[in-house]
């Protein structure tokens, strides 16, 4: 009950004579003092089964300031974060988009760079007929930053065309020392019309519709590659 409704019983006597001293504490039956109950509710903070304060106990809800080594944890997590977004310097999108192309010549990266800056693929390399003839049919995804590095025997004129391709797809033909000689854009997936890459072309790149204008890719880029031959290539690995 409320404290407003607190009241005081006086005792009663069956004969006449002196009254009874009032009683000083609770009565059995009687009103109770405001304070904590047996089985009743407790008072905030009463007790580790009581409700408390935030952060008073540790099954409940903590301050947001939880001292200097979470707020380290947090910058350290945000700094991450915008190092994905931030553009390197010279690249056309920086890490997030291809990193810089140099480092270690290997056979699953293929590096781009041109006056649009550089870039750097990982890619699954076909040179063998077989293997060109599938190329990526029957895929349903493509990872943004990968590709398929297709390798002929010598220089000759190549047309692709886009049979059971479930994707988009942007082509980069290039002659014997890697230099981009011709791009086509978007293919339309399951399109028969071939496309030709021109006369003299010995690698052809297939990565994501729409990637290399993303990135500016465009004729006269180089590729890197351990496929293109260090003293013919327009970009060696050596380099």
């Amino acid at each position: 009950m409320g404290l407003g409704d607190k009241r005081l019983t006086l005792g009663r006597t069956t004969s006449p004579g002196p009254q009874r001293p009032r009683q000083n504490g609770p009565r059995q039956n009687g009103a109770r003092p405001v304070g904590p109950r047996q089985n009743g509710a407790r008072p905030v903070g009463a007790g580790p089964e009581g409700a408390g304060p935030v952060g008073a106990g540790p099954g409940s809800a903590r301050p947001t300031s939880a001292g200097p080594v979470s707020a380290a944890r947090v910058l350290a997590l945000l700094l991450t974060l915008l190092a994905g977004l931030v553009p390197a310097e010279g690249t056309a999108e920086g890490t997030a988009a291809g990193a810089g192309a140099g480092g270690r010549c290997t056979p699953d990266v293929l590096g781009l760079r041109g006056n649009w800056g550089q870039a750097r693929f990982r890619v699954e390399v076909v040179d063998d007929a077989r293997g060109r003839a599938r190329g990526l049919m029957g895929r349903k995804h493509l990872p943004r930053l990968s590709g398929m590095l297709f390798v002929y025997d010598h220089p000759q004129r190549v047309a692709f065309w886009m049979k059971n391709t479930l994707i988009p797809l942007d082509m980069l033909f290039a002659d014997a020392t890697g230099r981009v000689v011709s791009v086509h854009e978007n293919a339309v997936p399951g399109d028969l019309t071939p496309i030709p890459g021109g006369e003299g072309v010995q690698f052809v790149l297939e990565i994501n519709g729409g990637m290399a204008a993303l990135l500016g890719i465009a004729p006269g880029s180089e590729m890197r590659h351990p496929a293109i031959a260090s003293e013919s290539a327009a970009w060696p690995c050596d380099e």
